[in-house]
């Protein structure tokens, strides 16, 4: 098999963008990595009939022609696991841009072959297990402080298993072997702190188990109503200016996940830059320490290579699953799965395909949905029973907004929660715009005892009357709309005043604000709670007769819409103290009207 794989070099025949086709590519098979062209840009083969391969290649293709070399590497798309991946920020087949920036400049050269990790720098490995011990697959030899934030645990490769025959403590290069394994046959395996892993093939496990922990956001709106689970799959639609890059960037920044993965795919750059300049300014709200300590980023921007947009959300996930493997709760942010999407069709269109629904490729809903599969909480592999959890939020940017765009239907085929984004709502300056009307999640039932045992029962009754309110709200704007609002009885007004203290007090949320652009549950259940709290007292009193207007202009209600801007590190007591200044306020109305 080597002498073939050294012999075979295959000829250009036609290039057509991303797009080239080469002959006598006999050997390789699909999803192999091709060296394109003089350059050697790199590419992957996408099509096999018979000696022909067609090659998506992610690189600039200006200046390659027919009859240049195309050398096959007989290996799948492949990235490098190990120490160096948080802080890291990497372009869409996992080139570290800042290694290339020192080569090259600003811009990346065509066919650059950079190492994904760092060869040179060292690590301290603590062995976990000693000389003797039984391993298999997906046990912890030994661990890596990588950053303040995060352990970095060292596995043993899938394939794996025997007995240790030695193990090292000390101060290691990744290419180093830290550990030798006998396996059944007598074959002595050394194990570096790193391995490849094909980005196309799921990460293997024991067990995939049922989401049932909250993954807490900071963001009021999802947590109260559209929860996701640890675990789960979320969908962000929305049309231009909406806010999902914001949105992303929220929940990359104050999401309760251990590490995040946060890839742009197809974004703007200026998006990408915002990004690495905040997040290590950040700090993170459990920690106090950068953001950036358990963040890595995949950067592929719309100046970049088309087919690349396909490679950096593969690339993403698979690393999303390496630190799930280790028993880590992680976030893969992906914006926008709408750039991923027109960057198959492209390729696609290129490759004659026939076109399905817009010219989208007919297998658009099987990709999409092999993507968003691949989340989910389970039992990792080993002997150690670890669970890991890895969730999924993808950003869709449909034209002018349009829901049933294909990539939008393919996406909420198997995602189980929707976040609508309004522009009506961005239009009025009402941020984060989740419209609480169109949007949905599928764990809210099967995550109220884990938000019931974390907070209250309290919350989660809180917030089924809270989004009661605000449906009523909109049966009576319609009423309104068509004959105004003096049609309306006093009981719907003050429901209508109650909704819209839900809306802006509650709901509307300052990405931008030092305090408001996060709150914990446990502040978010006091909030809800202060805010209904004032509805149901204006609703008795109201029957005991007390004039509408005169409960509407309460001055208690200024002190409701300031609760969001109370310091989360301050004793929540001053926030408490409010529900006992509103009842002050309403018993001493009431008696005014005896």
């Amino acid at each position: 098999m080597k002498e073939k794989h050294i012999a075979k070099k295959g000829e250009i025949v036609k290039v057509s963008g991303p797009l080239v086709v080469a002959k006598e590519m006999s050997g390789s098979k699909m999803y192999d990595v091709v060296r394109v062209g003089n350059p050697g840009l790199i590419g992957e083969i996408i099509e096999m009939k018979g000696e022909l391969a067609a090659i998506q290649v992610y690189e600039d293709t200006a200046g390659i022609g027919p009859k240049e070399p195309v050398v096959p590497t007989y290996k799948p798309l492949s990235v490098e696991l190990g120490p160096g991946l948080i802080e890291a920020i990497f372009d869409g087949i996992q080139r570290p841009l800042s290694v290339i920036a020192k080569e090259t400049g600003a811009f990346i050269e065509r066919g650059i072959n950079v190492a994904s990790l760092n060869r040179e720098k060292k690590w301290d490995f603590n062995p976990l297990k000693k000389q003797g011990d039984k391993v298999e697959e997906g046990d912890v030899l030994g661990t890596v402080r990588e950053t303040p934030l995060l352990i970095h645990k060292i596995m043993v490769p899938f394939g794996v298993s025997g007995t240790i025959a030695n193990i090292e403590k000390g101060t290691f290069t990744i290419e180093q072997p830290i550990a030798v394994i006998k396996n059944d046959k007598g074959e002595k395996i050394e194990i570096k702190m790193y391995h490849t892993w094909p980005v196309r093939k799921p990460r293997p496990y024991k067990q995939k188990l049922a989401p049932n922990e909250v993954l807490s956001t900071g963001q009021r709106v999802i947590d109260t109503f559209f929860p996701i689970a640890k675990g789960g799959t979320a969908c962000v639609p929305g049309p231009f200016g909406s806010g999902k890059t914001v949105i992303q960037h929220q929940l990359a920044k104050w999401a309760d996940a251990e590490v995040i993965v946060y890839i742009g795919c197809g974004e703007r750059g200026n998006e990408m830059t915002d990004v690495l300049i905040e997040f290590p300014e950040l700090k993170d709200p459990r920690t106090g320490k950068p953001l950036m300590q358990r963040t890595t980023l995949i950067a592929n921007t719309s100046n970049m290579p088309v087919a690349a947009r396909e490679a950096s959300v593969y690339t993403g996930i698979t690393i999303g699953e390496y630190f799930r493997d280790m028993g880590y709760s992680v976030a893969v942010m992906a914006d926008s799965t709408s750039r991923w999407a027109e960057a198959m069709r492209e390729i696609s269109g290129r490759m004659e395909e026939m076109p399905g629904e817009e010219g989208y490729p007919a297998y658009l809903s099987t990709r999409i949905a092999e993507f968003y599969e691949r989340a989910g909480k389970v039992i990792c592999l080993g002997s150690e029973k670890r669970k890991g959890t890895l969730s999924v939020i993808g950003a869709v940017s449909p034209p002018g907004g349009d829901l049933s765009d294909p990539v939008v239907q393919a996406t909420l085929r198997v995602v189980k929660v929707f976040w609508s984004l309004e522009d009506k709502l961005a239009f009025k300056r009402h941020f984060p715009a989740i419209s609480w009307l169109n949007s949905y999640s599928l764990y809210k039932e099967s995550l109220e005892k884990s938000i019931a045992k974390a907070i209250s029962h309290q919350y989660v009754e809180d917030s089924k009357f809270a989004m009661r309110l605000l449906q009523e709200e909109a049966e009576l704007e319609e009423i309104v709309r068509l004959v105004g609002i003096d049609a309306l009885s006093p009981n719907e007004r003050l429901i209508m005043e109650g909704a819209r203290s839900i809306r802006e007090d509650f709901l509307h949320q300052n990405a931008f604000h030092e305090i408001d652009t996060f709150t914990s549950l446990e502040k978010q259940s006091i909030m809800l709670s202060i805010v209904l709290h004032y509805y149901k007292r204006a609703v008795e009193a109201l029957k005991k007769g007390v004039e509408l207007n005169k409960l509407i202009d309460m001055p208690i209600r200024e002190k409701i819409a300031r609760l969001k801007f109370i310091e989360e590190d301050k004793d929540l007591s001053s926030i408490h103290s409010v529900k006992k200044e509103i009842d002050a306020a309403f018993d001493s109305l009431e008696q005014e009207e005896k």
